[in-house]
């Protein structure tokens, strides 16, 4: 009789992956940041929430769900309330106009959501530090050097 694969014996022996996941993690996160600018840069709001929305599941994934009277700080639900206010502008997607000038209440609504996709930006950078995963690096006083 072969073998029983469902069973684990002494004598089996695991290797360990020599793939770091959090080197994988901290790539695709960079892509993802390099993406969101260059849609930023285009005022492609759309496409820029879109990568936005990307990275919250990867660092959203890492936030533990908040405690009713927990006093922590509660990132899941200040990132859903960035999100409600985006939603509330409505679409994100506008045509490009070329040279003709937008009526001012479209220039205004694009202006908003701008500044909200700005917002959630800097809010997921700063969770991103805050996680360890970011560019903020916390030199303690066993690694300065000076």
């Amino acid at each position: 009789m072969g073998k029983d694969y469902h069973t684990i014996t002494d004598d089996d022996t695991y290797e360990k992956s020599k793939i770091n996941p959090a080197a994988i993690i901290n790539i695709t996160m960079e892509n993802l940041w390099r993406d969101a600018f260059s849609f930023q840069s285009k005022n492609k709001l759309y496409e820029w929430d879109k990568k936005l929305d990307s990275l919250w599941l990867i660092l959203g994934g890492d936030e533990p769900e908040q405690q009713e009277n927990s006093k922590k700080r509660d990132f899941v639900k200040e990132f859903n309330e960035i999100d409600k206010r985006i939603k509330a502008t409505g679409s994100l997607i506008h045509r490009p106009q070329g040279f003709k000038q937008l009526d001012g209440d479209e220039a205004e609504i694009i202006d908003i959501q701008y500044d909200l996709l700005k917002e959630k930006s800097l809010f997921l950078r700063r969770l991103q530090n805050k996680q360890g995963k970011g560019t903020a690096y916390d030199m303690g006083e066993e690694d300065y050097m000076g």
